[in-house]
This record gives C-alpha cells, structure tokens and sequence, in this order.
C-alpha cells in the first residue's frame, strides 16, 4: 500500500488507517476508484465482482475508473452467498486466465464483499482485493476487518477466512439509491457500535435518525459522520485483536442469535433486521444472568424501534429450533454457545472471559420464550 499520501484530493474526502490499508470516505469517491486503486492497490488487471443489481446502477461508471475491468455478477441476495457462486467466479477468473498479478474489486453490499473477498483470499493463494460497499451495512461494517467467508445449508458464514483488503472506498453518495429498509438494515449495525463501545454515538444516532429515515440528499450528508463513527470503533477493536481470539467478540452482540434468526428464515430477512432482533433479545439475556445493567434492554429495543426495525421474533420460529441454530454457529465452544453481551450502553461485559459468555439453554429458552409471547 503506498498510503494516505498518495490518495486523490477529494472535497470532503476523510481518510482512517486501518492497520495495513486506508479506508476512504469521499462523496464522489467511486469516480475517483482507479486513482485509489493504482495508489493503494496496484495491478496487471483489475476485476469486479458484484451483483445484477449494483452492476445495472454504478458498474458502468466502476468499469469506466478502472480503465475497462471486467466484470463478473451473481444474483442479489444472501441465497447467492455460496460455495457454488464463490466457484463460478473463480472459474470464470481461471478462463479468463487471470494471474497473481490481479486485485479483485467487490462492488457491492455484504454479499458481494464476503464472496469476492472469499474469491480473493483463496484465488492462486491469494491475491488483493479492494473493498467498495454501497450498502449503509458494508460500508460501516462488512467491508470492515477482512472477515471473509460464504453460508452452507448448516450455517452462515461457516466456511472463509480472514483476508484484509488493500483498500475499502466509501462513496456516501450511493446511499440515495438505497431501498428504505436497506438503510435500517444499516442503521442497526451503527446502533450496535454504539451499545458496545460509545453511548453519546449511539444518542447521536438517535438524534439524527428523523432525517436519515427520510432519505435523500439530507440522509446522505446525517450519514457521513454516522458512517465515520462507526468505522473507527470497528478498525478500533480489530486493531486490538484481527483473528477475533479476545475482544474482537464483543462486535458479535446480536448476532449469534441474529444469525440463527436468519438462517430459519431462509435468509429472507435483511442481516440488519435479524441483527436487531438479536440484540434486543440478547440484552435481556445479559439482565436476566446478571451481566448486564437493568434498563439496558429496554434502551436497545427502543433504539431498535425508532430505527424502524423488528423487536421480536418472526412467527413460527420456535425456542428449540433457534437454540439448534446456535449450536452451528462459529461462537459455539464445548458445546456450548458464547455470546457477546452489554454490561451497559456504551460498554461489553466479560472482558475477564475474553470477552465471550457461555449461557444455558435454559436461560436461552425462557428469553426466547417471552420474546414469542411479545411478538
């Protein structure tokens, strides 16, 4: 990477070091992709990967600033984050005879970017690839920390590995074409950043979020510093621990039951909206073992409710079936599910556990058994 020095002068433009890459915030900033890329991320060829849906939108102008790369699609949707799709990208790759001297460029949500950079991670052993989210989601957290992976029948994200990016472009100005409930679906991941890590964050979230449910130019410009603030408490807490051994945990709130959510729901549910069911039942988990300070889920499940998101479980999802779901996920040690629980707004709890929490299914069980009655 040759740095922050090297990057175009773009109005407005924000830059974050995220240990070995930068991370640029820029209204405009998808034009100026191949000046950013050539600095950060030099290549023989560059090729981009995303969806039908993103590429019919900003794969012109994307293909245009890298000089005509091609471009690869996949269906839109967590469906398509496969091994078969993560194949047929690789293979078409492997036709064109692409070779190590290759960056590959995820244009797209978190689909896109945990598939191309699955691609990149394990495409002749590796090669670079550059982050560019156009999801509020991807760009405040799933472009963020070099997670990479693809879902099975058993479990999402079950099969990947840790691949930083070389460089993750941020283009506020792609938030106007955003669907209202993909902006929430965002939005829930800003207020988890703030449950965990900064109280007056997550207030400032709450201040602003009139204006962002509106849309439009005025959502874009409430967005920037929301998406800014969200960014340095995550490149925060991977600095401190990259390969999520200890503290890097406490970004898991919400989604251990989050994803078991998604996963009984056939990934029908947008990440965000499952995200926020999690964590409005994984703070009340936290009060009832002792953990976490009483109001604290009160608090999350209004946060989540002005947001516009779900607070309860969507019918027909039983307690036994949620809590089997679990027990495939990455957290589970010993048999046992660890999670990620708040000691109070703005801080986690069990930094003496590292960070992780086992808990009974008993008590799992009586949560989710008030959570259906709620819904």
């Amino acid at each position: 990477m040759t740095g922050a020095a090297s990057l175009p002068a773009l109005p407005g433009a924000r830059t974050i070091a995220a240990g070995s890459y930068t991370i640029t915030i820029a209204p405009g900033a998808l034009g100026a992709l191949g000046t950013i890329a050539r600095a950060q991320a030099p290549a023989h060829r560059y090729v981009i990967v995303t969806d039908d849906a993103v590429a019919a939108l900003y794969g012109r102008e994307a293909r245009q600033a890298l000089g005509g790369a091609e471009l690869f699609t996949i269906p839109p949707g967590e469906a398509f984050k496969t091994r078969e799709q993560w194949a047929a990208v690789t293979d078409q790759m492997l036709e064109r005879h692409y070779g190590r001297d290759t960056v590959v460029v995820a244009l797209g949500g978190g689909v896109v970017g945990d598939l191309a950079g699955f691609v990149a991670a394990t495409y002749m052993r590796g090669v670079p690839f550059i982050q560019v989210p156009t999801t509020l989601l991807a760009m405040i957290d799933a472009s963020i920390g070099g997670k990479t992976a693809v879902d099975t029948p058993v479990g999402k994200n079950l099969v990947g590995v840790f691949h930083q990016p070389a460089a993750v472009v941020v283009d506020p100005e792609m938030l106007v074409s955003l669907p209202p409930a993909q902006l929430r679906a965002g939005l829930a991941e800003a207020i988890k950043h703030g449950i965990i890590a900064d109280a007056a964050y997550l207030e400032a979230i709450l201040r602003d979020l009139p204006v962002v449910r509106a849309g439009g130019e005025a959502a874009v410009e409430a967005l920037i510093p929301i998406i800014a603030r969200s960014i340095e408490i995550k490149t925060a807490v991977v600095a401190r621990d990259e390969r999520e051994a200890g503290v890097r945990k406490v970004l898991n709130f919400g989604h251990t039951l989050g994803h078991a959510v998604e996963l009984l729901g056939e990934y029908r549910m947008l990440h965000g909206e499952a995200v926020a069911i999690g964590m409005v039942l994984e703070a009340q988990l936290g009060e009832r073992i002792g953990v976490t300070a009483a109001g604290t889920a009160a608090a999350v499940r209004e946060a989540v409710r002005a947001a516009g998101m779900p607070t309860a479980l969507p019918a027909g999802q039983s307690a036994e079936a949620l809590l089997l779901a679990t027990r495939a996920d990455k957290k589970a040690r010993q048999g046992q599910v660890e999670y990620a629980l708040p000691a109070r707004i703005g801080a986690m709890a069990g930094e003496e556990r590292g960070w992780g929490i086992p808990v009974s299914d008993a008590d799992v069980r009586a949560v989710l058994a008030s959570a259906a009655v709620q819904g």
